[in-house]
């Protein structure tokens, strides 16, 4: 897949605010510095197509990006960020829970997982709420690049026994905003799934 033009269409709080273009959706989502703008940027060859920040929790809206004329790249907020309210935390689950599960445009989550640390209760609430969607639901190992080859395939392993304990069975792909590791794997899924 050849990425030509990509841009930001807009930003959504909630449901009946989003982009009704009919154009097919791909979501990334995962906890908060988990390297999700990142992997954007790097995936669509942009320096600043998602906002980056040191600061965990940056993305506050669902944000939606153009590529191509095509389909919509969604960058939802990061979640478990323990520096906003709990109200806020709570918006933004229930925000999230509810394009996830309702939003018919959308045809694949990627959800993003740090590769150095074994998914955490969020995560594995995440894997959960997946059931109750209709999308393709891909897992996306990140920061493949700060691991060694044996904690790589150790990392793959941890999580893939983690989804069967869920009774689970779902793609795990290890990735770097960084090496570009699993870029040609992600871009082919989302091919398929545009198809």
């Amino acid at each position: 897949m050849k990425i030509d033009q990509v841009e930001f269409v807009q930003g959504a709080m909630a449901l009946g605010k989003m982009p009704e273009t009919g154009q097919p959706e791909i979501a990334f989502v995962g906890r908060s510095n988990v390297g999700k703008s990142s992997l954007i940027n790097r995936l669509f060859n942009r320096k600043n197509l998602a906002r980056t920040s040191s600061t965990p929790g940056k993305t506050q809206e669902i944000n939606f990006y153009l590529v191509n004329n095509t389909f919509h790249v969604v960058d939802l907020p990061g979640f478990g960020y323990a520096r906003v309210s709990k109200k806020q935390r709570a918006k933004w689950q229930t925000l999230i829970g509810n394009y996830i599960t309702k939003r018919e445009l959308l045809r694949v989550v990627f959800q993003l997982i740090d590769s150095r640390h074994p998914p955490t209760p969020l995560d594995k609430e995440l894997m959960m709420l997946m059931r109750e969607s209709d999308a393709e639901h891909v897992i996306l190992l990140t920061k493949g690049d700060k691991l060694s080859g044996n904690e790589r395939s150790k990392s793959v392993a941890i999580v893939r026994k983690t989804l069967a304990e869920l009774g689970q069975d779902k793609p795990v792909i290890l990735t770097s905003a960084k090496d570009g590791r699993g870029k040609p794997e992600l871009l082919g899924w989302i091919q398929t799934h545009l198809q």
